[in-house]
């Protein structure tokens, strides 16, 4: 009777009746002082940021998803999409910027306001304004990448004002981030990081 009761318990263990149910969060990340990388699905602190999202978790897509399906609304590279989002944000869907841009994509809250997105912290939300708004300035400027860049960062008026790429330090450094985490991203085409 015991080998028959062990033989049940066991069966139904590798049957997965009695396993525990699988969990499934969000997963997020940070790098320390010392460049030690930490993940954790329940962060205790505002130094975690969101790393990949879990397709389970709200009834959301997962993040890598998201980005494929807007870039390809837009008719833009995933890998460019991505790019901009680690430029922009690193990943952080509750960044926010000193200058008033929210979300992954650092959308100003009139340009989010313009593209529709009532909540600029919600990962899909703000990346599919932020695709948005890159497909129109890859438009406006002639699918030149260095401009519409540019124009994402400083804004088409002074892109234009300027002739090109403005002479802001900031822009400069921005465009020429952008492309090179677009070089990376064309090389590992579902990294988050």
């Amino acid at each position: 009777m015991r080998v028959v009761m062990c033989a049940l318990f066991l069966l139904l263990l590798f049957d997965g009746l009695l396993a525990p149910p699988v969990a499934r969060a969000d997963i997020y990340r940070y790098v320390d002082k010392s460049g030690v990388v930490h993940f954790t699905n329940t962060p205790t602190t505002s130094k975690f940021v969101l790393y990949r999202r879990d397709s389970s978790s709200s009834g959301n897509s997962g993040l890598g998803d998201v980005i494929r399906r807007y870039a390809s609304i837009n008719r833009i590279e995933e890998a460019l999409v991505r790019a901009v989002i680690k430029a922009e944000s690193d990943f952080n869907p509750r960044a926010r910027s000193s200058k008033g841009a929210l979300g992954m994509m650092q959308l100003i809250p009139a340009t989010a306001r313009d593209l529709k997105v009532n909540d600029p912290f919600d990962p899909e939300q703000n990346i599919r304004g932020g695709s948005r708004y890159l497909r129109l300035m890859l438009d406006q400027f002639d699918n030149n990448l260095e401009l519409a860049l540019a124009a994402y960062n400083a804004g088409p008026n002074a892109v234009i004002r300027h002739g090109g790429i403005p002479p802001y330090p900031e822009t400069i450094q921005y465009v020429g981030r952008v492309k090179n985490f677009l070089k990376y991203y064309r090389k590992n085409q579902d990294a988050l990081l």
